[in-house]
């Protein structure tokens, strides 16, 4: 499975199906994933110092399909983003992203769709946890790297990076010691397991996280104020 979906599954509650935060912040999460999915299989790079591209920029290696339509569609977005930095893909990569990939986990039977109704009228979709047992593998990697000290390979490292780029990891894995859980999400984020490329993506997440919430406060206030 594709790492964006591996943390879609780690964002949504098995029994609710709700998403752990709101859907602008898990589909910054899910671009993230594509982004950190096309280094990952080698299609995108970050520049080095003194080539063509300026250094942290992304750098496309693929010409043909990556074997996968969700990221052929993503390499095609990030292919007219190239040269600039990973942030300047994540919004177009967002829009229909996080649909996509649950319903992409429903057809594998991971998640369920399930069609719900607020006071009989407005119609809303939770995802609950279907009968697939990818979930348990991703929960199981991700626990043993954060509370019992294993070192993770680069997809949990990244998995892991996502989750605390957008300050969910208290969520995704419950603990008496969050403080002590979320020194070791961020030594594993900044840590040498991830290549460039993967580390530029999930701190370019957070970065647009953060800018995105620093937009909503200042426009909350000024309602307020006016």
């Amino acid at each position: 499975m594709l790492v964006s979906e591996d943390l879609a599954l780690l964002l949504h509650d098995d029994d609710s199906g709700k998403g752990v935060t709101d859907r602008h912040t898990v589909g910054l999460a899910l671009a993230g994933g594509v982004l950190v999915e096309l280094a990952i299989r080698g299609h995108v790079r970050v520049a080095d110092d003194g080539e063509d591209v300026k250094e942290g920029r992304l750098v496309v290696e693929t010409d043909g399909s990556t074997g996968d339509d969700l990221l052929d569609d993503g390499l095609e977005i990030v292919r007219g983003k190239e040269g600039r930095r990973p942030k300047a893909s994540l919004e177009k990569l967002r829009k229909g992203l996080r649909e996509r990939v649950l319903e992409r986990l429903e057809a594998a039977g991971e998640l369920r769709r399930d069609e719900k109704k607020a006071l009989g009228i407005v119609s809303y979709t939770r995802w609950p946890a279907g009968d697939g047992h990818r979930e348990d593998e991703v929960r199981r990697d991700v626990h043993a790297a954060l509370l019992d000290g294993a070192d993770p390979d680069e997809r949990t490292a990244a998995l892991i990076g996502l989750v605390q780029a957008i300050d969910q990891i208290t969520k995704v894995v419950p603990t008496d010691d969050k403080k002590a859980l979320k020194r070791r999400a961020e030594e594993i984020a900044d840590g040498p397991w991830a290549a460039e490329a993967v580390r530029s993506a999930v701190a370019d997440v957070q970065v647009a996280v953060m800018t995105a919430v620093i937009a909503s406060t200042s426009a909350s206030t000024a309602a307020v104020n006016s």
